[in-house]
């Protein structure tokens, strides 16, 4: 009853949060915290007392509207896209192959080119896209998914800390984007090697109407001690139970961590997230953390912050991370309330994550695109 009273209602955003935010540190750390808004200070208590109010959305975009690119430059490419196709059954007509440089980030030259071919030979009722690469992530210092949706902008490599553009999909209600407001969400199909790719695939296959289950599954949004990546407590839902839907929401500190049990969804703010190894994780989870380089993708553990692919090698199906410095702005990053209840709306992975973030320009989106566990069963 609650989340059915939930939906039936309008998301409430602050304008404050939405459109002018506070002086952000570096979510890198650089900053000293004592530098940090009031409202980035960590604390248990910070969870929210209660829910938003959000819309109920409208459908979903299934395999018949997914547009698939396939850079025939990149072995890893071809035959995680033709795997890609294949298994979940994509239309020929949206598989659009073409060349690209195989490497981190894209001139804009570049990018120009790959954004006219998607817009010239990918039909209309195509609404969204998934990428079948791990590189290039990102286009100067924008992310290549931020981009393709938004329009390259110039002016995040001057001042990457500043406002970004604002993604009209955050506040959407329906299910055709491209048709609607012109921009096609997309995903990277990321993984380090093609069988993890495959892996990534079959999860998110797995997790299709999958719950709710005969056990819970569980929603861990985690409080941490860093004071530069924890800004998102403030959003965090709750400890509750959404009865009818098998969902059981924890807000842990980190260092009293329980056992991560059925893990869904697993946001936390943390450079490094050790541990990751131990977490059972359902078919479908989306896990995420702020810092400011998790969308580096080729970033080692040891280079001082976790790649955003990380969370996709130990067992989730999508993610999120940064390709830039973003600074500590919580519109950059996922919101806790707004991937939770846009997903269990049963929309996919690639719908419910671009919900949730209203700054995306920055930010990389990565994993099985079309995975969707709450996904109504005909």
């Amino acid at each position: 009853m609650l989340l059915a009273g939930l939906l039936a209602l309008a998301l409430v955003v602050t304008q404050a949060q939405a459109q002018t935010p506070s002086a952000s540190a570096p979510a890198g750390g650089a900053t000293p915290a004592a530098t940090l808004p009031a409202s980035a200070a960590p604390s248990q208590a910070a969870a929210a007392s209660t829910w938003l109010r959000m819309p109920r959305l409208q459908g979903r975009i299934t395999a018949a509207e997914l547009g698939l690119v396939i850079n025939t430059a990149d072995p890893y490419s071809v035959a995680v896209g033709e795997y890609y196709a294949r298994r979940r059954g994509i239309l020929e007509a949206h598989v659009l192959r073409l060349q690209l440089p195989v490497r981190a980030s894209l001139t804009l030259d570049e990018f120009e080119a790959l954004q006219a071919q998607i817009k010239s030979k990918l039909a209309p009722e195509v609404q969204g896209l998934a990428l079948a690469w791990t590189q290039p992530f990102a286009v100067v210092c924008n992310s290549i998914t931020g981009a393709l949706a938004l329009g390259y902008q110039a002016e995040l490599c001057s001042n990457g800390c500043a406002p970004s553009k604002p993604s009209p999909y955050f506040s959407y209600q329906g299910a055709k984007p491209f048709g609607d407001l012109g921009l096609r969400p997309s995903m990277l199909l990321a993984a380090r090697t093609v069988e993890s790719a495959q892996a990534l695939i079959e999860r998110g296959i797995a997790a299709d109407q999958s719950l709710p289950g005969f056990l819970p599954a569980n929603a861990y949004f985690v409080n941490t001690a860093d004071a530069a990546r924890n800004v998102r407590s403030t959003l965090f839902p709750p400890a509750s139970s959404l009865r009818g839907l098998g969902v059981e929401v924890h807000t842990p500190v980190h260092k009293e961590l329980p056992p991560l049990r059925r893990t869904l969804i697993y946001q936390t703010g943390l450079a490094v997230v050790p541990g990751l190894e131990q977490v059972d994780w359902l078919p479908g989870a989306l896990a995420d953390h702020l810092t400011s380089f998790g969308g580096q993708l080729e970033r080692r553990p040891d280079s001082g912050q976790m790649s955003a692919l990380d969370w996709l090698e130990a067992g989730a199906t999508a993610s999120y991370g940064s390709v830039s410095e973003p600074c500590n702005h919580r519109q950059k990053f996922p919101h806790p309330q707004v991937l939770l209840l846009s997903y269990v709306q049963g929309l996919s992975a690639l719908e419910a994550y671009w919900h949730s973030v209203l700054w995306p320009g920055q930010g990389v989106f990565i994993g099985e695109p079309l995975a969707a566990p709450f996904a109504p069963k005909f």
